[in-house]
Order: C-alpha cells, then structure tokens, then sequence
C-alpha cells in the first residue's frame, strides 16, 4: 500500500471531483492521504474532508507565502491541533523564491509554527525553497528536532536533506524526481537513507511523468514510488512497505485505514 504524505485535495481542482479521486486512490492502492492546509481560513474545508472520509487526514498551518492574511498564534494552532485528525503542524516553512523584501514576518511565523509543534506534541510539516541557511538555522534555535517532522517536496541539496535528517526529520519526495532536469534531486534520492524518506504528489500540482502537465491527484504518489525503487535498485513493492512505515512513525496521531 502506498500513502500520500501531503496534498491539498480541498483545493477546487480536485474537490470538486472528491468522490472520483477516492476512487482512483483505491484502484492504485493508495490507502491514505495528509490533507494540509496553507491558511486559517481554508482549514475548515481541510478538517471537514479528513473528518468525513476515514483515511483522509488533516494539518493545520499557514504557508509562508502568504502574506497579509490572518496570522497564526501559538494559542491558536494548539487549539485547532486538538481535533481528532489533526495530526501535523503546517506547513510552514520559508520560500525566499517566490517573495523578495523583508520577510521578518516569514521567519516569525515558522518560529510560531515550530512552538506551536513542540507544544502540541505533533510533527511539522516544513516547505524551504531558496532559503536553505535560514530555515536550519531557525530550525536549530527553536529546537525543532524536539517535534521532529518532514522537509516536504524536497528539492534542496543532499547538505541541507542531511542537516534536517540530523534534526530528526524525514525528507518527502514528490513527482519532480521524475521530471528530465531534476537529475541532482534524483542523486540526493540516491544519498538519503530509505528510513528517512516519504512519497507525497503535492496535489493538484507537479504531477508526475507520464502525467505531467496535469492536474495531479493523490493516486499518482505511485509514480513517485516507482521513481525511488529505480533509484535505490529495490522493488517498488520495498520502497511501499517502508515509506508506509515511516508514515506511520512520523504520525503516530493517524489511525490508518
């Protein structure tokens, strides 16, 4: 069975669809998914989906690239962390790709998110792009290996997949692995030990080869599955046994289908 450690079916691209994409998670043997949220006000729609359907799960966080919105407070995300299917912080993280300028608030908001992790008990779900030293560094002074987490849709360097690890983090992998200019993602696949990796899709974004160009779904996280066991050289049947594994140690909040 294969999970799909982070996507965003509330999103209208595939919400809309929601009965047919359960479908074609079944068909694939996807058994669970992590439905994250990237604002306070989409989380509702996240945690009605994850309370609805029983192998759907939620988190609770806002994403750093968005700005002049609602901000989270510690009190507040250990509040919506206590509903029963919540089960990870975030994501949050910093992109310093996407926005330019002061982005103090940025920094602020992850080291929010971090607490709010270690308070609750959960793991964070962290999204880094383009700003590689901060995001450890920040990791490191908010004693984040405390939470533990995932680097989601990982497209760093093997250095920066390393220091994480050392944090007490797993790295996920998402559909880029399979796109033909992702080579040094590939090689930092190659480097990361099986025990410390997840499959996610990142959905409705980044779908996979042969889907590229589509709308992305949750039952595509097989591509990326496949990806790894031709990587590493193992059986996909292997990479399905022991990133499930890694899930569930990753979330032990999750009762799984």
């Amino acid at each position: 069975m294969f999970i799909d450690s982070h996507c965003h079916i509330n999103f209208p691209e595939l919400r809309d669809n929601i009965k047919t994409i359960l479908e074609n998670m079944n068909d694939n043997k996807i058994t669970n998914a992590l439905c994250v949220s990237v604002t306070l006000d989409d989380f509702p729609g996240v945690l009605e989906l994850a309370d609805r359907y029983d192998n759907i799960f939620a988190s609770v966080g806002v994403h750093p690239d968005y700005e002049d919105i609602n901000e989270p407070s510690v009190d507040q995300l250990l509040a919506l962390a206590q509903h029963t299917n919540v089960v990870a912080i975030g994501e949050t993280g910093l992109d310093y790709f996407r926005l330019k300028g002061d982005l103090s608030w940025q920094r602020e908001r992850f080291k929010t998110h971090i607490r709010s992790a270690i308070k609750s008990g959960l793991p964070l779900i962290i999204h880094t792009r383009s700003a590689q030293e901060d995001t450890i560094r920040i990791m490191k002074d908010e004693e984040a290996s405390k939470a533990g987490g995932v680097m989601h849709c990982f497209t760093e360097s093997y250095d920066m997949a390393k220091k994480a690890i050392d944090q007490n983090f797993y790295i996920s992998f998402s559909g880029i692995i399979t796109f033909k200019n992702a080579q040094d993602l590939r090689d930092t696949v190659k480097k990361v030990p099986m025990d410390r990796i997840l499959i996610e899709t990142d959905s409705p974004y980044l779908a996979p080869v042969p889907n590229r160009g589509k709308t992305n779904e949750p039952s595509n996280v097989l591509f990326v599955a496949e990806k790894i066991a031709e990587i590493k050289n193992l059986p996909v049947e292997e990479v399905a046994a022991i990133t499930t594994e890694n899930f569930k140690k990753l979330f032990p909040k999750c009762h799984l289908s």
